[in-house]
């Protein structure tokens, strides 16, 4: 009996040493408060917090009534950084979350958007997490560079979110179906009664795997619309959200990858197999997702060529632009100059392309100057190349081509505007400089001369080419000159 006691005694001792060695370990992980903060907390013992209850791999709650996910597992590490023990307020869907927060049955959201709505009643602590939004068409959707652009096209949103509202504001050209959840957008468009919607990168690429919707597809990406997710508290809760933000910024980079981790990797089963039929199954099942992976890893490289497309293009012309043209330029005269091969450019500009704008309006600009380019184009070898420089100003990059040949090439493009009959309906002419690679020439020097050439012409009357003279010298007429 005697060492039976013993030993209870001595358990129940190891027991009390293990937690007060804890209690310490998590005591001095602490982020330190203030005694305003102390004080709240004595006060507050306990934070009630609303959630998305489906929107995994951020959050959910689930069969149990717990709050699980990422966002679950960061409010965690800040509820243990910070000595706040949170509460789950449990809801439905993500609107009667919201509902409950504007009525102060949870005094806490947990991630979310800052927008001016939700500022009527909430403040908000700093990132939790940051997450790029994508635009998700079917397969056979182009690539969207402008969504501006859009004409009589539907985009699906979940409603109550932060990307529905600014799309309202934004896109009028758009009409927004409303939806209960982000998968029912994503079945929306699958099913061809959506154009597109918009999705987190994270759970955009989770749910699509997940639910097998291999006829969609990531069609762009809009700057400016990222996931910029905080908590939010209510507006008079200036001390919580202090105290939050303590705990946030605790977490370090470390802790915020494991929990990237944990949730988007794939989980591996470690039981022992002894039914081989399910073996067969779990490794069609790896197969399945080796497949998937290969997949969107494809995907995401014709993205990335179709971003680097975009940015290299004019986007109304289709033309190259000018980061289009210097990404080979420098090594075009590079090559030009060590192999002593002529090299010209012909810098051309639309002759008081203000007053077409000013007097028929911006579209019949634009179509002015979309058919300016194809009709340079047309008259082009195919060795040459073109970009739209900016605004009415075009470049030509001239291979082999000496300073006549060049100037030859170009009475001929200014002969062919003349005679076009253009959307305006009046007469359009165009002007030209001309420069001829010189040894010691650059890039900005080359351009420069060809630009000064360009003023000479509109100097002299429009309607003309000059040629500049073979060798580099400044600017004589000021940034500020006027050339339309």
């Amino acid at each position: 009996m005697f060492h039976r006691l013993s030993g209870y005694r001595l358990l129940s001792g190891l027991c009390l040493l293990l937690a007060f060695s804890h209690a310490l370990l998590a005591s001095e992980s602490r982020v330190p408060l203030s005694v305003t903060q102390q004080v709240y907390l004595n006060a507050h013992p306990t934070l009630s917090m609303c959630v998305d209850p489906d929107w995994l791999p951020f959050e959910a709650i689930d069969k149990n009534n717990r709050h699980v996910g990422i966002a679950a597992d960061l409010i965690a590490l800040v509820a243990a950084k910070t000595g706040l023990r949170i509460q789950l307020y449990p809801t439905s869907g993500w609107e009667e979350s919201l509902a409950a927060s504007r009525n102060g049955d949870c005094v806490a959201l947990s991630l979310l958007n800052q927008t001016p709505e939700r500022e009527q009643w909430l403040i908000f602590t700093d990132p939790l997490l940051d997450d790029p939004n994508v635009l998700i068409t079917r397969e056979e959707f182009p690539f969207i560079s402008d969504v501006a652009g859009l004409t009589d096209k539907t985009i699906a949103l979940q409603r109550g979110t932060a990307m529905a509202e600014f799309f309202a504001r934004d896109f009028p050209n758009l009409t927004i179906i409303d939806t209960d959840t982000e998968p029912e957008a994503l079945q929306l468009v699958s099913d061809g009664k959506a154009d597109l919607t918009l999705r987190s990168l994270v759970v955009a690429a989770h749910t699509i795997k997940q639910q097998g919707w291999y006829n969609l597809k990531i069609s762009g990406q809009i700057p400016g619309y990222e996931n910029r997710l905080r908590m939010g508290v209510l507006q008079s809760e200036h001390t919580l959200r202090d105290i939050l933000n303590q705990g946030i910024n605790a977490i370090t980079a470390q802790e915020r990858q494991k929990v990237m981790d944990r949730h988007l990797s794939l989980q591996m089963v470690s039981e022992v197999i002894t039914d081989y039929t399910l073996a067969y199954g779990l490794g069609l099942l790896l197969i399945a997702v080796i497949g998937t992976s290969l997949f969107w890893a494809r995907r995401l490289r014709a993205l990335n060529r179709q971003l680097e497309l975009t940015a290299q293009t004019d986007s109304l012309t289709r033309l190259p632009n000018r980061h289009g043209l210097n990404a080979t330029l420098e090594k075009d005269l590079q090559r030009a100059l060590r192999y002593h091969h002529p090299l010209a450019v012909i810098m051309i500009d639309i002759d008081h392309f203000k007053h077409v704008n000013d007097q028929y309006g911006h579209l019949v600009g634009d179509k002015v100057l979309v058919q300016f380019g194809e009709l340079l184009k047309t008259h082009l070898r195919e060795a040459d190349s073109i970009c739209r420089w900016g605004g009415e100003e075009f470049l030509i990059l001239c291979f082999d081509t000496d300073l006549e040949h060049s100037r030859q090439l170009a009475e001929r493009l200014l002969h062919s505007i003349r005679r076009h009959r253009f959307p305006c309906g009046d007469r359009i002419t165009a002007s030209a400089g001309l420069a001829t690679l010189a040894p010691g020439d650059t890039v900005d020097t080359l351009i420069q001369r060809a630009d000064d050439a360009l003023y000479q012409a509109k100097h002299k009357g429009r309607d003309q080419a000059c040629a500049a003279r073979p060798a580099a010298r400044t600017n004589d007429h000021g940034d500020s000159a006027e050339k339309s």
